[in-house]
């Protein structure tokens, strides 16, 4: 089902809104602009500041110029601007969430809860810049003695993409400060508004200058690459492709740069026969469509048991076909449309790949006529093993179900694509659940949960998933050296 909404109230954004760089604790107007496009009718919603490489040079200049204050500032004041942060985030949630709705495209209910979930990175590294610890014990031989302790990093260049604009923002600024690392931010072109206004946040809650830059280039790739040249970047934590982010991993070896990569995903949703299948279906729909599955985490290839195959294709065809797709701002709307023409020219093309392949749409499967980058939610059924479409991340409202009813043969299967950020498991065997959680190669499990993202967890995958982990106390030392003195005294 379509439902088509005025797009007035979105195309109108506060006039305190944010559209410049920040640099140095200023905001700077540059002449060049990049346009923000509503994605709901294809519109300019904003015009921002395009930071040439100069400029990107001169927020990492301002960053380096900042750090050693910053280093050196105490842990518990690092954390009370991170805790004011997080305090004005909450005042602000939304007014941040239709922010969001506004150039992401995301329904408001999604949008919500990323601020919130995004401002809790802000409280939870709060307390956890109070708990850098280190390590002071006497060498076996009783020679000498061993004290370990962390040093920030040094300036750290945050590269975040458009799906979730604040929330990939604060999970890399909020360790970055605990541990004492100054930032320069650069978040997609598509969706830079949001970073903006947490830009202004963080500067009314007293962080200092030059401590948060923000820049937004266009095209971005000679600029990074300019500051990752500059000799004073030596962090880099980036969330995006990982075509990408194989890219970035070359340039930053050239300096041998500390990397944190969180890069694409491909997650098995596994359906045993023995499943709860109301529950499945419950975290079906959280995995696949939470953010329109437009997240890395989104469940991408659903294998299912033969036995219980009919009753859950049938149910999620039921869930999916009730979605409303529109404006994300109109309550009806529970999708919104993706983030632009060229990403919904891609569902779309994947969609016909599949039936190509032989398999069939049982719900939705067509673009929005309506002028928006909206598509409506599809699930594909009789997919095979090895239909392309399961080597893709697919990133929008589509659900491909394969037939299996071998365990082995499903492991493998679910193992043999590149990447490894999470899976999904589903079964009242919580033994068997957790022997295949152990087999499986990501780095995330959900079993019998569709939701496995929490600030207090480590999140990250393996093999072309990624490197390191953000959230939870790894997050905080991802932005930390290690320093070991041996001495006697």
């Amino acid at each position: 089902m379509q439902h088509k909404t005025t797009t007035l109230e979105a195309a109108t954004l506060d006039s305190g809104q944010p559209r410049d760089s920040l640099i140095g604790g200023s905001w700077i107007t540059h002449t060049n602009k990049i346009d923000v496009i509503n994605p709901v009718d294809g519109s300019t919603l904003a015009k921002v500041s395009s930071a040439s490489v100069e400029d990107c040079l001169a927020a990492v200049d301002s960053a380096h110029a900042a750090f050693e204050s910053w280093r050196t500032t105490a842990p518990r004041a690092r954390a009370e601007i991170l805790r004011k942060s997080y305090e004005l985030m909450i005042v602000d949630h939304e007014k941040l969430a239709r922010l969001i709705t506004m150039e992401n495209g995301k329904v408001l209910s999604d949008a919500r809860a990323e601020v919130a979930y995004a401002a809790e990175f802000f409280r939870w590294f709060s307390e956890e810049a109070v708990r850098i610890d280190g390590d002071y014990r006497r060498a076996p031989s009783g020679a000498n003695w061993l004290l370990v302790t962390r040093q920030a990093v040094g300036v750290a260049l945050l590269a975040t993409p458009w799906n979730f604009p604040a929330a990939m923002a604060t999970r890399k600024i909020g360790p970055a400060l605990a541990a004492g690392c100054t930032v320069v931010l650069k978040p997609a072109s598509d969706t830079p508004l949001t970073a903006l206004a947490i830009a202004e946040i963080m500067k009314r809650a007293g962080v200092p200058d030059g401590v948060v830059n923000v820049v937004v280039p266009s095209p971005a790739g000679p600029a990074v690459s300019a500051m990752l040249k500059s000799d004073r970047i030596r962090k880099l934590s980036f969330t995006g492709s990982t075509q990408v982010g194989a890219v970035l991993l070359a340039q930053a070896a050239e300096k041998i740069i500390n990397c944190s990569m969180e890069l694409g995903g491909n997650a098995p949703f596994v359906v045993f026969e023995d499943a709860d299948i109301s529950s499945a279906l419950d975290g079906a729909m959280l995995a696949k469509m939470r953010n329109g599955g437009a997240a890395c985490t989104a469940a991408n290839r659903f294998f299912v048991h033969e036995r219980v195959y009919d009753a859950f294709a049938d149910g999620l065809t039921q869930r999916m076909s009730a979605l409303v797709v529109g404006d994300g701002l109109d309550p009806k709307t529970t999708v919104g449309p993706l983030v632009s023409r060229a990403q919904q020219q891609r569902i779309a093309e994947l969609v016909a790949s599949a039936t190509r392949n032989g398999a069939e749409i049982t719900c939705g499967g067509t673009a929005s006529t309506d002028g928006s980058f909206g598509f409506q939610p599809t699930v594909l059924t009789e997919v095979g093993f090895d239909a392309p479409i399961l080597n893709e991340e697919i990133f929008g409202p589509v659900a491909p179900l394969v037939r299996f009813n071998d365990a082995d043969d499903v492991l493998a299967h679910s193992n043999k694509v590149e990447h490894g950020l999470v899976s999904y498991v589903y079964t009242r065997d919580i033994g068997r659940g957790m022997r295949f959680a152990e087999a499986l190669e990501s780095g995330m499990v959900g079993l019998n949960r569709g939701l496995v993202s929490d600030p207090a967890a480590p999140f990250g995958g393996v093999k072309a998933s990624g490197l390191g982990r953000e959230g939870g106390h790894d997050g905080l030392l991802a932005f930390l050296e290690t320093k070991y003195v041996a001495g006697n005294w």
